[in-house]
């Protein structure tokens, strides 16, 4: 099992290298350059096509082969609300609708209730964004998202009720190179 220490320290290690065939230079709202999409170097150990997120340092990893992988900066949630393990990307979607669960409406009924009957996708208010990736474990839905936010200044922050955002241009981007299947390593 590939630990957070060992990824963290082949990234950190790591270098800004010019961007292959991604255009995430775009943003909607301007990030401190460590947000800013990039290709850094990573342990060769890593295959091509895998997701690794590391909470406490807000960054999403795609990983590229060859040493090298496309680091995004995040938002994630709360001390206590984030996912950790492994999980694959079992269902995309554009523009999703979203419903908050039950448990959100209990915890925060004076920001969650007024949305249980759900938002449609493209809503301004819609915490998914532009995209979202599923994560499961199994048949299990992890009620996990890699989403965009209509919040990019949250990204760098621990904000969010669990998922893991990027801004929207950064997750329209991602979408497009992830297929279903992936796995993704949450630290």
């Amino acid at each position: 099992m590939i630990s957070r220490r060992s990824f963290l320290a082949s990234a950190a290690a790591s270098a800004a290298m010019p961007l292959p065939a991604f255009a995430a230079t775009r943003t909607s709202t301007k990030l401190p350059k460590k947000f800013r999409p990039q290709v850094v170097k990573v342990s060769s150990e890593y295959p091509a096509g895998e997701i690794h997120v590391l909470t406490e340092d807000h960054f999403l990893f795609w990983t590229l082969g060859d040493g090298k992988a496309m680091r995004y900066g995040i938002a994630v949630g709360a001390p206590g609300r984030n996912f950790q393990g492994v999980a694959e990307v079992r269902r995309k979607a554009e523009w999703p609708s979203w419903t908050p669960t039950a448990s959100m409406i209990a915890a925060e009924p004076q920001v969650y209730a007024k949305w249980r009957s759900g938002l449609p996708g493209g809503h301004e208010k819609n915490p998914l964004g532009a995209r979202a990736l599923y994560l499961y474990q199994g048949n299990r839905d992890t009620l996990y998202r890699i989403h965009g936010t209509p919040q990019p200044w949250t990204i760098g922050r621990s904000f969010s009720s669990g998922c893991i955002r990027l801004q929207n241009a950064h997750v329209e981007e991602l979408y497009e190179h992830v297929p279903l299947g992936t796995r993704v390593v949450v630290y």
